[in-house]
């Protein structure tokens, strides 16, 4: 199961993945952070059930709505894909280990709370690192700290924008993100996945 609040250009590629056979895994379904986004889109072109999360003020009845449709679906992982909320604690009580994220930086390096998408790579840049990547993760009740399960590492070049880092470093969160759902679904005494 997929959860993502965006464009789903990282549920496409755990889509394509599947379709490869590069990824043995079916997508039980998707939950989407809001209606009309494209991860819906490509949701319902290819046949995946979709539920639209509702934004709550009351944690317990986000907790309740995401742990109803869980119950339904029965997923063996839940994938975070672009999923721009914190997962409820009583949802990974339920669900110890199997709730899973890709960041767009090697963790623990810029990460944490307001660290998402372009934010990043500006960040990366400004530091001036020499490389950057990004990072799969067990998720827990802190944004970015879960039990790091892989990384890929690619040079910051010269004359990088965050722009262009962010384009290389998804190539990478597309190639990494399927191997490293095989290795917990297929292999999960493996500590962490091939890098």
């Amino acid at each position: 199961m997929v959860a993502a609040s965006g464009g789903g250009t990282n549920f496409q590629a755990l889509i394509d993945a599947v379709v490869q056979n590069r990824l043995q895994s079916r997508i039980a379904g998707l939950i989407a952070g809001s209606p009309g986004t494209g991860a819906i889109k490509r949701a319902e072109k290819h046949g995946i059930p979709v539920f639209v999360q509702p934004r709550s003020c009351d944690e317990n009845t986000e907790a309740d709505t995401m742990l109803d449709i869980l119950q339904i679906w029965k997923p063996d992982l839940i994938v975070l894909a672009g999923w721009l909320r914190k997962v409820p604690p009583a949802v990974l009580e339920q669900f110890p280990d199997r709730f899973v994220n890709i960041h767009p930086s090697l963790l623990p390096k810029f990460g944490g709370k307001g660290f998402y998408g372009i934010r990043v790579h500006e960040a990366v840049i400004q530091a001036g690192e020499s490389e950057s990547g990004c990072t799969v993760h067990l998720v827990n009740e802190e944004y970015d700290k879960g039990r790091i399960i892989g990384q890929r590492r690619i040079p910051v070049l010269p004359e990088d924008t965050p722009q262009s880092l962010a384009a290389r470093v998804l190539e990478q969160e597309h190639q990494l993100y399927p191997e490293c759902i095989n290795t917990l679904l297929h292999h999960p005494t493996k500590k962490e996945c091939i890098t």
